[in-house]
């Protein structure tokens, strides 16, 4: 049954894909990072308004919401999908590459577009629903919380929702296959900095002033016993330094040092533990080396929760959309601001298998190009949710 009716959802798509390839290249071609997607939300706002829905531009700084109701139910459901690139230099030699260096659409955002604008075309002829679906288009997921922007803004005041829902690529999943979880799916993300300042001297007298390299060497060392030590074996988490900047020349001692990483975790407690002893940890070894210290922590955005009866709910859709749909075995440690929706309603986050043959490109590198041929899943599953959650 679950293949003749993904064979059937597929069928009625058959004559969009070209469509929706060919506007997915072209937003590939035009990459626009966060807050910056004016071209994005115009060409967004273009198509749903002349597919007759009610459109909201600028929400949340270049957001864009388009609205469709059908009969008379009060059921409200709403649909996301971010648009934002990143700052990466590309490197896949596609006809339809990047043509602005330096910004890449390097994490599929631009595919995440062509499905829901599928999804909005089809829903629009076949209108096999009962309720209002939103179609929302959000910008600046890329660490700078267009969600959250857009949520302030008064997204769901300004478009109602029971629930809500996301679809993101996934590398690692074979292509149209679907996983999702109950529970946390994705980490919390926390970066933070640690400025260590002594007085700077000369290399050759390191006796006549603290040694900042010294004492961020000891830092680094002490940070990464946190999660091994701090944090019961039986949680979760991450604590990566990805930075250190200090110094200019072979004989000098700089002046001040930075540490600068980040944590992933999945719950508070183990979060909270995780930012005191950093803080402890930094306190203690500037004491010890005679320098000052500042921390910086910043935790942008919160973990990835989905709600139980909506997770089940996003995999019903999947089993009649895709190839396969399945409970994913674990969460995954990087981070998404799509948090910030699920804060705000109820709804589900699912991974949508991009994988091919071969080497596998992840998210984020600079080969990385999102697989055309799972447009029509992506498509038909935010189809399918539609139709199950708003049924006629």
């Amino acid at each position: 049954m679950g293949d003749r009716a993904m064979e059937r959802r597929h069928a009625e798509l058959a004559d969009l894909i070209d469509p929706l390839v060919a506007f997915r290249r072209d937003l590939h071609r035009n990459p626009e990072l966060g807050f910056a997607e004016h071209r994005t939300a115009a060409k967004i706002a273009e198509a749903l308004t002349d597919l007759g829905l009610e459109v909201h531009a600028g929400v949340g700084g270049t957001g864009v919401v388009g609205v469709l109701r059908n009969g008379g139910s009060e059921r409200k459901l709403a649909l996301r999908a971010d648009m934002d690139a990143l700052s990466i230099e590309e490197q896949t030699g596609l006809a339809y590459a990047s043509c602005k260096a330096g910004v890449f659409h390097g994490c599929g955002h631009d595919g995440h577009v062509a499905m829901l604008l599928g999804a909005a075309q089809h829903l629009t002829r076949t209108r096999r629903f009962d309720g209002t679906v939103s179609f929302i288009f959000q910008p600046a997921e890329e660490g700078l919380g267009g969600a959250r922007a857009m949520i302030e803004a008064g997204l769901f005041e300004l478009c109602p929702a029971d629930e809500v829902y996301a679809l993101h690529n996934w590398p690692d999943l074979p292509a149209g296959t679907l996983e999702t979880r109950p529970g946390p799916i994705m980490a919390a993300a926390d970066k933070f900095e640690i400025t260590l300042t002594g007085r700077g001297g000369h290399a050759a007298m390191p006796h006549q002033t603290p040694d900042a390299i010294l004492a961020a060497s000891e830092l680094v060392g002490q940070l990464n016993t946190i999660v091994s030590r701090r944090i019961p074996p039986t949680s979760s988490a991450v604590l990566s330094v990805t930075q250190i900047h200090g110094g200019h020349a072979h004989n000098v001692l700089p002046p001040a040092v930075s540490v600068v990483g980040t944590v992933r975790s999945f719950v508070p407690p183990v979060q909270d533990k995780i930012e005191e002893s950093l803080r402890a940890m930094s306190q203690g070894v500037a004491a010890s080396f005679g320098v000052a210290v500042q921390v910086r922590y910043d935790r942008y955005y919160p973990a990835t929760i989905n709600h139980p009866q909506a997770a089940a709910h996003a995999l019903a859709a999947g089993k009649c959309a895709c190839c396969h749909a399945g409970v994913a075995p674990e969460p995954a440690f990087t981070s998404e601001d799509f948090a910030f929706m699920l804060q705000a309603k109820e709804g589900a986050y699912a991974w949508l298998g991009q994988g091919g043959e071969g080497e596998t490109v992840p998210l984020h590198h600079p080969r990385y190009d999102f697989n055309d041929a799972v447009i029509p899943y992506g498509t038909a599953w935010h189809v399918a949710l539609t139709e199950q959650r708003l049924s006629a």
